[in-house]
Order: structure tokens, then C-alpha cells, then sequence
């Protein structure tokens, strides 16, 4: 729903305001927010026909929301036809393109033999899967000197990825315009930021989900430190569009309204035996990669509510300012859905999540990261569009107050 927040950014008077979107992490649930953003591109051209531009300022992702923020701002040039963009990447996408099994084929169709390969290959890099696939697609599909173009040429202001950094345990949020501005950048406890040139290492490093995918080197402070997924200790997610300067913000996670019950053994809602490491696996990466954006739209309401009751002197007088917030999430169960695609998982990926152990017991929930394939994509872009067109009335009267 839409919230009326106000959020400290560290700062009085914003440097530039505009319009942000914030796209979370997933893995592949993050075609969620295609269908979102095609929606949204839908219903402005049929609604606001005189807004053709693209409608956002500000681009801040994390972990596959980080790829996505990269290819709307490397097509924001393009207006609206942005989101069309993105969702012809997202149309072409098999699991093949995002990782690998490093195991020898000659057992991948044995699960337990594949298992103890990816265990030895886990020993040796942090990580059970090869994601090295990656890099070829997002070169391919990302391109750089069109997102500086986009920066230079004013139809986006920033770029902004976060990762989490192995080495010092920082969350840092790394950010691109075409002008750098020292006074933006920001140094939280646990938390900061730098002005860099987006590359594709960054959005490896910010998509490289714990225990799947292999830890990225970045650059940083006169050292190379080791990165993982954005997701991880990120505390505040709205911080780094707010310390950037959004007045509005756009936020589109891959949560659910509620865990989908699948716990292997399961009767009437309740499980009649404890959870397996497949349940397990699901509820870590739940805590990962969505609940820290319900506890901050939760902060929001707690800080509106406490606001709004000043007076308006006292409020103006306050480091704080007034964002407007949207905030859409899926309205079903994404572990659910995927439990329903598990066989669309490449075989040998089936194989070794299932010797792993992984897949029962919930294992939807560990799955729906890893599904890459056709199925399970167009059925989360097709709830991502039926929710924004639902909200419809909300989304025009965001983006009706300029």
C-alpha cells in the first residue's frame, strides 16, 4: 500500500529530490518485478500519455534486483520501452545462462555421486554452484556506455548496488551518476558508501547469494575485499534511495504475505514433525533476503504517525523530510509456486539438491532462487503484472503529483 513516510537521510535539504525505485534481492523471484515494471509502463502509456519518459530518477538494487536496476538504466534512455526491455531479458532466461553444476557429467544423473562432487566443489570455492555463466549474459545484456550515456544525457541521475563485504563484514552501496557529488556519500556504522563506475564485477558481487554462488572481489578503501549478496546485513533497504535524494519512493520486493506451510509431513496447516533441511534453508534465506524491508516500511508507518502530530514549525526545523512510499510485494506464495515448477530445474540441479538434502521438506523455498526457467518466470511476471494492475489507482496518483 501506499505510505506517507518520513525518513531520516542525514540530511536537511535534499541535494536533488526525485523519484527512486528500489528493487530487492531473490534470485530468480525477482522476475517478480518485471511484470511489475511492464505493468507499470502499461498503465502509464495508456494513462499519462504525456509522460513517456522513464519515470525514475534514481535506481537502487540489490542482488538480482541490482541486474535489474542495471538494465532499466542502461535502456532509460528509451522511456517506457525500458521495461519492455527488460522483460525480453528476463523472456530469454534459462538457468544455463545464470550458473552451472561443476561436477563431471558422467555423474550428474546419479544425485548422491553429484552431491559429493558439489561438496568438494563447495570446500574449495565458498559455494556449491559455478555462476560464471553470468558473466557472459550480463555483458551481453547489460550494456555499460549505454548506462553512462543514460546518466549524462539526464534520463537517469544514479545508479545505485549494494553488496556485503566478506572481508570487513561492511554493507556497502555503490553508486554511479554522471556527476560525483562527496556531500551523497554516507558512513554508517556497518554501512557505506562510494562513488564507482558500475561494472558487471559489481553486479556479481551483489548478486552472489550465500552457499550458492561464489564470493566476488571489489576494490575498496586501498584493498581488495571479498563481496556476497547485498541482501546480507543489509538493515535499512529504503536508506540508500532516501541518502540519494528520493522525495518518492517505488519498492518492489519478492516477500510473501506468509509462509506457504510446506513442511514435509504437514497436516491441517500444522506440521506433525520437525522441520528438514530443506524448510530449514528456505526460512535462512527468507530472514536474508525479505525481512528486513517489512521491518523498515514498518519503521516508516511508526515515524509517519509520530511526525504528522507535530507542529509544522517543529517538524521543519527536524534533519528529517517527508518521501512518499510504494511499496508492492506478491500477493501469493512464492515457495509455493516454485514447489509446483520443481521439475523444471535442470536435472543435474535436481540431482544435487535433492543428494544435498535440500529439496525436501519445503524445498520449494531454496528452489525458488535457483529457477531460472521459462515456467516458473512467466508465472511470477504474470502475478507481478496482475498486482500493479490492481493497484492502478495507487500508481497513477504516484506518479500524478509532479
Amino acid at each position: 500500500m501506499s505510505l506517507d513516510t518520513i525518513i531520516s537521510a542525514g540530511i536537511s535539504q535534499p541535494p536533488k529530490p526525485g523519484t527512486a525505485l528500489v528493487l530487492m534481492g531473490g534470485g530468480a523471484r525477482t522476475a517478480y518485478q518485471v511484470g511489475v515494471m511492464r505493468a507499470l509502463g502499461g498503465i502509464l502509456k495508456a494513462h499519462r500519455p504525456d509522460r513517456r519518459g522513464f519515470p525514475f530518477k534514481i535506481l537502487v538494487g540489490t542482488s538480482a534486483g541490482a541486474l535489474n536496476a542495471a538494465c532499466l538504466g542502461a535502456c532509460a534512455s528509451q522511456g517506457l520501452e525500458a521495461f519492455s526491455q527488460l522483460a525480453r531479458f528476463w523472456g530469454q532466461l534459462r538457468s544455463s545462462d545464470v550458473y552451472r553444476l561443476s561436477v563431471p557429467s558422467w555423474v550428474r544423473f546419479n544425485r548422491f555421486l553429484t552431491a559429493y562432487s558439489l561438496s568438494r566443489f563447495a570446500r574449495a570455492t565458498g559455494a556449491i554452484l559455478d555462476n560464471i555463466p553470468l558473466v557472459d549474459t550480463l555483458h551481453n545484456a547489460i550494456s555499460l556506455s549505454a548506462l553512462e550515456n543514460a546518466l549524462q544525457g539526464g534520463a537517469v541521475d544514479m545508479l545505485a548496488v549494494t553488496a556485503s563485504s566478506y572481508t570487513s563484514g561492511v554493507h556497502w552501496t555503490f553508486c554511479q551518476s554522471a556527476k560525483h557529488d562527496p556531500s551523497l556519500m554516507w558512513a554508517r556504522p556497518g554501512r557505506r558508501a562510494d562513488f564507482q563506475p558500475i561494472t558487471i564485477e559489481h553486479l556479481m558481487a551483489s548478486s552472489a547469494i550465500p552457499f550458492l554462488f561464489p564470493a566476488t572481489p571489489l576494490w575498496v578503501d586501498g584493498q581488495i575485499e571479498y563481496f556476497g549478496d547485498g541482501s546480507m546485513r543489509q538493515v535499512s533497504p529504503l536508506s540508500p534511495a532516501l541518502h540519494l535524494g528520493a522525495d518518492r519512493v517505488m519498492v518492489v520486493g519478492v516477500g510473501q504475505p506468509q509462509r506457504s506451510g510446506l513442511l514435509h509431513g504437514s497436516t491441517g496447516g500444522r506440521s506433525t514433525r520437525g522441520p528438514q533441511l530443506g524448510g530449514i534453508a528456505g526460512h535462512a534465506m527468507a530472514s536474508v533476503f525479505h525481512d528486513t524491508l517489512q521491518a523498515d516500511v514498518e519503521q516508516t508507518r511508526r515515524v509517519t504517525n509520530t511526525m504528522r502530530r507535530l507542529p509544522r514549525e517543529v517538524a521543519s526545523a527536524m534533519p528529517y523530510r517527508s518521501v512518499d512510499v510504494l511499496a508492492i510485494q506478491p500477493t501469493e506464495s512464492l515457495d509455493a509456486i516454485a514447489q509446483r515448477h520443481l521439475k523444471e530445474l535442470p536435472l543435474g540441479t535436481r540431482h544435487a539438491l535433492s543428494g544435498l538434502g535440500v529439496l525436501r521438506g519445503g524445498g520449494g523455498a531454496l528452489a525458488s532462487y535457483l529457477l531460472f526457467e521459462q515456467g516458473f518466470i512467466q508465472t511470477l511476471m504474470s502475478m507481478g503484472e496482475s498486482d500493479a494492475h490492481a493497484r492502478k489507482d495507487e500508481l497513477l496518483a504516484f506518479f500524478g503529483k509532479d
